[in-house]
């Protein structure tokens, strides 16, 4: 039997732009300028929950949201950074890296669900998502 392809989420596919590719997960840059944040897609079909991954994947899982998490630090210094695994609208296993600021626009709510999506200006884009490739150049694969 053939083992089904990875299909991303045409959501996920329409809000992010893929950063790298990681051992388990591709890193997507959320295209919002308003916030830097990273969403961490395993390539895994049907997996809807953390739990649904083997252990060994789960560990690998916060191995490489560690790895994200820094390199966003990295190109984006922040007061905080929020994690999160809802999946209530995109139901396809995603982690959500973001990086806050006191006084970001949604600060100190949750960014879900604040306000419109604010594309980055094209040269913006591509400039946020090569130094995010320089900063997980060591991790990908």
């Amino acid at each position: 039997m053939r083992k089904p392809s990875f299909i991303l989420d045409p959501r996920l596919d329409a809000d992010t732009r893929l950063a790298a590719s990681l051992a388990l997960c591709d890193v997507r840059l959320m295209n919002d300028a308003r916030f830097p944040w990273l969403v961490l897609v395993p390539r895994r079909t049907g997996l809807v929950e953390i739990a649904d991954l083997p252990a060994d994947e789960q560990t690998l899982l916060w191995q490489e949201v560690n790895c994200a998490s820094a390199a966003l630090r990295a190109v984006a210094p922040c007061d905080k950074l929020n994690l999160g695994a809802l999946g209530n609208i995109v139901r396809q296993l995603h982690v959500h890296v973001v990086a806050r600021c006191e006084g970001d626009a949604a600060w100190p709510g949750p960014v879900w669900g604040h306000g419109s999506a604010q594309p980055y200006a094209e040269a913006d884009l591509t400039a946020r998502l090569v130094a995010l490739r320089q900063a997980l150049a060591p991790t990908a694969g």
